[in-house]
C-alpha cells in the first residue's frame, strides 16, 4: 500500500495506532479519534512530527465526517466503544458509537467516493453457538449488547455495497492483544491484565474454571488483514485470528512462565454475556483476501511482554 489517502477512525486505540504506524510512512493517513476510549499517547510521536493527520472529534458528526472524507482513498473504520462488560453496563452508549457511528462513517465514504472501508467487527457475533471452529457462514447469536452492535454493523456495510456499491469487508478479530493495549481500564482484556498482575506481583484473576478457549490474535496480524482487504478485490466478512486454540488456564501459564511468576491463579465467579469457546476458521480470509497469520501466542506474547516491560520501567 503506497501513496494512498487513507482515514483511520479509532486510530489513537489499540488496534488503530498500530495501524498508523504500519502505513504513515508510504501513505497519507489521516485519524478521527474523540479519545473517550483511544489515547492520543499512542500516536503523539506521529502527530507531533506531522507525520499523520489528527482530527479530534466524533464519528457521529455526519457534516465533519464528509468534510475530511474528501480525497480519501480508503477507510479502516477501527472507532468503537471496544468492550461486552462496559455494553452491559452500558448498552445505549455502545449502541450510538458502534451502530449509529458506523452508519454515520458508512454514509459519508458513499456521498465521498471512497473506494473501500474495511470495519473491525469482532468473534463475539456468534456467541455460544456449539459448533466449532467458527465459520462465517454459520449461525450467529449474540450474547452482548456489544456483539449486537457489531453484526448490526456489519449488516449496514453489507447493504451498502448492494444497493450503494461502496466496496466493504468485515473482519471479525478474535481477542486481539500485543503492545499499545491499554492494561488500566476496568474493561481491560485479558491478556493486557494478566501482564500488569504478573509485573505487580499479583497472581491473574480468571473468570470461571479457566478451561474457556479463545483464538488469539497478535496485533500485527490484524494490521496485515486490514491491509491485505484494501489490496484485495473481494467484500464480506472475513475471520480473523491467529489459527490456534487455546485456554484461558494455558494462557495464564505462558504469561507467568514468561516472568519467571510462581504464584497460584485467582479464580472469580462467570461474568454476563461472556462465551465459552471460540476458534476461528480462516479459510476464507486466506482465499479472498491473501491473509496468512504470522505469529504463534508465544511468540506474541514475548514481543508484548518487551514493550509493557520498557513502559513499566520509565
Amino acid at each position: 500500500m503506497i501513496d494512498k489517502n487513507i482515514l483511520i477512525t479509532g486510530g489513537a486505540g489499540f488496534i488503530g495506532s498500530n495501524i498508523c504506524y504500519k502505513l504513515y510512512e508510504n501513505n497519507n493517513v489521516s485519524v478521527i479519534d474523540n479519545l473517550s476510549t483511544g489515547n492520543i499517547e499512542n500516536i503523539k510521536e506521529l502527530v507531533d512530527k506531522n507525520k499523520i493527520t489528527f482530527f479530534k472529534n466524533s464519528i457521529n458528526d455526519y457534516d465533519f465526517l464528509k468534510k475530511v472524507f474528501t480525497n480519501v482513498d480508503y477507510v479502516l473504520h477501527q472507532a468503537a466503544i471496544p468492550s461486552v462488560p462496559r455494553s452491559v453496563a452500558d448498552p445505549i452508549s455502545s449502541n450510538e458509537a458502534n451502530i449509529t457511528g458506523t452508519l454515520k462513517v458508512l454514509m459519508a465514504a458513499r456521498d465521498s467516493g471512497v473506494k473501500k472501508l474495511v470495519f473491525a467487527s469482532s468473534s463475539s457475533v456468534y456467541g455460544d453457538t456449539p459448533t466449532l471452529p467458527k465459520k462465517e457462514d454459520m449461525s450467529t447469536n449474540p450474547l452482548s449488547p456489544y456483539a449486537i452492535t457489531k453484526l448490526a454493523a456489519e449488516k449496514y456495510c453489507e447493504v451498502f455495497t448492494d444497493l450503494y456499491d461502496l466496496d466493504t469487508v468485515s473482519l471479525r478479530y478474535f481477542n486481539v492483544y500485543g503492545p499499545r493495549q491499554d492494561p488500566k481500564s476496568q474493561y481491560a482484556a485479558v491478556v493486557p491484565k494478566f501482564i500488569k498482575n504478573v509485573q505487580n506481583n499479583k497472581p491473574p484473576v480468571i473468570y470461571g474454571d479457566g478451561e474457556q478457549t479463545r483464538g488469539f490474535t497478535f496485533v500485527d496480524d490484524v494490521v496485515q488483514a486490514n491491509i491485505k482487504s484494501l489490496e484485495s478485490n473481494s467484500c464480506g466478512v472475513y475471520n480473523i485470528s491467529g489459527g490456534y486454540q487455546t485456554t484461558v488456564n494455558e494462557l495464564a501459564e505462558i504469561i507467568s512462565d514468561l516472568y519467571d511468576f510462581n504464584k497460584d491463579f485467582i479464580y472469580d465467579s462467570e461474568r454476563p454475556g461472556d462465551i465459552k469457546h471460540s476458534y476461528a476458521d480462516i479459510s476464507n480470509a486466506e482465499k479472498y483476501i491473501n491473509y496468512k497469520p504470522h505469529y504463534d501466542l508465544k511468540e506474541g506474547l514475548e514481543i508484548t511482554k518487551e514493550w509493557y516491560d520498557e513502559r513499566n520501567n520509565k
